[in-house]
This record gives C-alpha cells, sequence and structure tokens, in this order.
C-alpha cells in the first residue's frame, strides 16, 4: 500500500498546478497543458485497475478463508462420521456440503475477478495505455526547452560584510546594495564602482528601495529606524576604472582610491521615536504615491508613515510573529507584509478604512512576498515552495513551485520570470505558471559561494545587465540572461 500511496503522488505532481488555458495561448504553453491531461487520463486508469485489484485481493483471502473453513469441516467429519443405519446427513456432513458450495461461489467471483482484472490490464485497453504512455515520453523527451543563455557580465565587491538586499535604479546605470556591516553602497553599473557609501545607520542596513522620480533611496536597519538620504553620486567618477574589494580597505596603498568613494552619514528623514518601531526593521518601501513608506519590524508591527513629516499614520497589527519583508505595490495603494507566522497580509489602502486579507498556505516562515503582473502575488518560503496567488483569490495558491532549498528575497520581472535565490547558492527563474524557465550557472569561476539572499531585475537592461544578485559571500553579480522569445 506504500508503494501504490507512492506512485499515486507521482502520477499527480505534474498536474497539480496545472489550469485552464485559452485557445490563444502560446504553443508552449498549449503544448504542456495537453501532456497534463494526458497524464490525468492515465492516473483515472491507474486508480480503474487498482480499484479492481483490491477486488481481486479480497475475493483471494475470502478463498483462502473457505479452504481452511473446508479443512477444519472434513476433520469434524472424520471424527463424527455417520453411522450406516441413518439416512440424514450429520451436522458435519452438512458443514462440508455449505463449504463446498461457498468455495465453489468464490472460486466463481474469483475467475469473474480475474477475467476482468486481465481484460482491464493485460488487454487491448491496457496496451493502448502503454503505448500511448511510451509515445508521450518520447515527444516530451524530444521536447527541449529553448536554451536560456546566462552569464556573469559585472562583478562588485567591497563591503566588509553579508549583503542583505540589492536594488536597481530604472533609468540610471547604477544598483544599491544594503550590507550587514552597516552600510549602503551605490554603484556604477559600467565601472563596477562604489560611487557613494552611506554610513549613517548604526546597525546592519537590511534594505534599500530607490525612489522612482528623485535621487532618495530608502534604508531599514537593525538600528530599529529607516531613513531616506540623498543618493546624488559623482558621474565623472562612475566611468573611470574598474573598482575590487580593496576600494574600500584602509591600506595606504588604497588611500587614493578610498578618497575618491564619496560618503554620507546624514539622512534627509528619519523614521523614528514615539509610535515607531520597538525592534529591527527588516524592510521598507515607498508606495506607489511616494509621499508614504512602509516598514515592517521584528516587533510584529508594519507601519505606513508620511515621508514629508517623518511622523507615523498607522500601524498594522495583526501578525503573530516577527515580519520578514514588506512590498508595495508599483501602481496601487497596496502593501504585502510576510511574517515568520507562515502567512502573509494583503493591506488595502485605497479606502479611508484599509481591509486586509489573509493569504495561508506556506508550513514554514514567509520570506518575502511581492507583486507581479496581471494582479498577482508571488510568496516564498523557508518551506522550500514559492506560491503564485491572484488577489482576488486568497483561498488557493495558483500554482506552487517546488525546490530543493530555502527561498529568499525574491523578485518577478515585468515579463512574469520570477527569479529566485536560495539558502543553497543557487538561483532558479520560473515563470508564473510554475514553469521551470533555467538555473543559472554556479561554478568555480562563477555564482555566489554562500547564500543567495536577495535579487533585482532591472526594468530595462543596464549595460548588458539584466538581473542583480547578492549574497553572504559579499559579492555582487550582474547577469546578462537572454531568455526564449516565448517567455
Amino acid at each position: 500500500m506504500k508503494a501504490t500511496k507512492t506512485r499515486a503522488v507521482r502520477l499527480t505532481s505534474l498536474t497539480e498546478d496545472v489550469t485552464s488555458v485559452p485557445e490563444d495561448a502560446p504553443f508552449r504553453a498549449r503544448l504542456h497543458f495537453l501532456f497534463a491531461q494526458i497524464e490525468r487520463e492515465f492516473e483515472q486508469l491507474y486508480l480503474e485497475n487498482q480499484s479492481l485489484q483490491d477486488k481481486l485481493d479480497i475475493a483471494t483471502a475470502t478463498k483462502e478463508s473457505v479452504v481452511q473453513q473446508e479443512q477444519r469441516c472434513a476433520a469434524g467429519g472424520v471424527l463424527s462420521a455417520p453411522s450406516s443405519s441413518s439416512a440424514l446427513p450429520t451436522p458435519a456432513t452438512q458443514t462440508d456440503e455449505v463449504g463446498a458450495s461457498f468455495l465453489a461461489a468464490a472460486s466463481s467471483t474469483h475467475k469473474s475477478l480475474k477475467a476482468k482484472l486481465s481484460s482491464a490490464t493485460g488487454g487491448s485497453k491496457a496496451k493502448a495505455s502503454n503505448k500511448i504512455k511510451a509515445q508521450t515520453s518520447r515527444i516530451v523527451s524530444s521536447f527541449k526547452a529553448p536554451t536560456v543563455v546566462s552569464t556573469v557580465v559585472r562583478e562588485f565587491g567591497g563591503h566588509k560584510d553579508g549583503i542583505w538586499q540589492v536594488a536597481a535604479k530604472a533609468g540610471q546605470p547604477i544598483i544599491g546594495t544594503a550590507s550587514a556591516d552597516h552600510t549602503a553602497c551605490i554603484w556604477g553599473v559600467e565601472s563596477a564602482r562604489c560611487l557613494l557609501q552611506y554610513q549613517g545607520h548604526a546597525g546592519s542596513v537590511n534594505s534599500i528601495k530607490f525612489h522612482k522620480q528623485r535621487d532618495l533611496v530608502l534604508t531599514g536597519s537593525g538600528d530599529g529606524t529607516a531613513h531616506i538620504w540623498q543618493a546624488a553620486v559623482n558621474w565623472e567618477v562612475s566611468k573611470k576604472g574598474h573598482s575590487s574589494e580593496e576600494e574600500l580597505d584602509d591600506s595606504d596603498e588604497q588611500v587614493e582610491d578610498r578618497d575618491r568613494v564619496d560618503t554620507l552619514r546624514t539622512p534627509l528623514c528619519e523614521f523614528t521615536g514615539p509610535g515607531g518601531h520597538l525592534s529591527v526593521v527588516v524592510a521598507a518601501d515607498w508606495l506607489s504615491s511616494m509621499d508614504q513608506i512602509i516598514t515592517g519590524s521584528w516587533d510584529r508591527t508594519a507601519i505606513l508613515w508620511d515621508v514629508e513629516t517623518g511622523q507615523p499614520l498607522q500601524p498594522l497589527t495583526g501578525h503573530d510573529h516577527e515580519l520578514t519583508h514588506v512590498s508595495a505595490h508599483p501602481t496601487q495603494r497596496l502593501v504585502v507584509t510576510a511574517s515568520r507566522d507562515t502567512t502573509f497580509r494583503l493591506w488595502d489602502f485605497r479606502e479611508a478604512i484599509p481591509a486586509v486579507s489573509v493569504f495561508q498556505g506556506h508550513t514554514e516562515t514567509v520570506t518575502s512576498s511581492v507583486f507581479a503582473r496581471d494582479d498577482k502575488v508571488v510568496s516564498g518560503s523557508d518551506d522550500r515552495t514559492i506560491k503564485v496567488w491572484e488577489l482576488r483569490n486568497m483561498r488557493s495558491a495558483l500554482a506552487t513551485i517546488r525546490t530543493d532549498s530555502s527561498v529568499n528575497r525574491l523578485a518577478v520581472s515585468s515579463g512574469g520570470i520570477i527569479a529566485i535565490p536560495h539558502d543553497n547558492r543557487q538561483i532558479r527563474l520560473f515563470d508564473l505558471n510554475g514553469q521551470r524557465v533555467a538555473r543559472l550557472p554556479r561554478t568555480s569561476r562563477q555564482g555566489h559561494r554562500r547564500m543567495v539572499s536577495s535579487v533585482a531585475w532591472a526594468e530595462e537592461p543596464l549595460l548588458d545587465c539584466d538581473l542583480f544578485s547578492c549574497g553572504f559571500d559579499r559579492r555582487v553579480f550582474g547577469w546578462s540572461i537572454v531568455l526564449p522569445k516565448d517567455n
């Protein structure tokens, strides 16, 4: 029975997340859908055969029981043999006749079930099933997904400790990083140099987000605060040379290079004080209007802040454990908050009284939740799954992606490709239907050497860089990724 259950699980594993595909869907998606339909037909046939097998097992057990009863009755007949003058059968003889009659009936049932099972499993239906399965296997094996070309084209080094998050600036060839070394850095993509280093936080810098229109940066920190600071960079320096991690070293040989890195210690606005967070600020993001921000903390709350005044507007409570991530919708006044309580929540600020919806489906900490196109939300978890949800349906996920390692701060491109950073140093790409697109190469010469903590897509390729990743090897990589046209 254990083997049967295992096989049943295996038969359904590929179809559990398949949804209806419209007629005008891309060819590749339709083909996957047809293969899933074929697999469901195989599953139904398997269940029918299994039902017949169960009936055969019951008949076999009944036959064995009757044989044992017949043997006992035969022994009783020998001990209670009837006298020659008796015209009526003895009780032993009656039992003997009943047992024989029951045995004949069971034998007939056994033969009937065996014939049915034989016709189902060994007959034309089974032969057709095996033939179709073999043909499908050959089709699937011959159907090779278009190759995704991915290579590392930039490497950024200089932080003294692990990097928690990386962010790309829309419209400018710069990226930002938040590090456990208490600093945040702005990097030029062309030169891979650190152009500006922010030193205003007293704790680990856990998150970083660029303002969409202005040269402003929002960071959250382990010191319990969030800061907005001016990210004005020296573009002349950004075009010179190529840096390494020695750029931020204190060695005498590198004094000249170090002096070229502008440093900043004073924020334009600090979000703290009465009504603020009581513990680590793990993440922060701009709302679509850019006049408010959202912060999430280990104190189990998120807070909506006014950027102009720096005052808290509204606390968001309800999570049972520490928050791990917050993210705002790019165009609407919507926010999602993720937590160690295995849930994430959707907060709707489009009305005077904000509405909240709870999404349950993960079994461990939800490490990130972000908005995607077509009113979808993608969540990642320490339970090694990524789930795609529709905003209007929080009861069940549209797709579930299962992996072999915990998921960190993921990102979704404008084209609907999910980049997934893992604890096991891998980065995988999937689409919103749960189909695997690629796994980025990781060798001794390229790729991260410790856990990948965050990824960020460039809205437009930044000097051949489509995706940026950071990790606790203190490195940031810029990846060139050429996806198939149908993706």
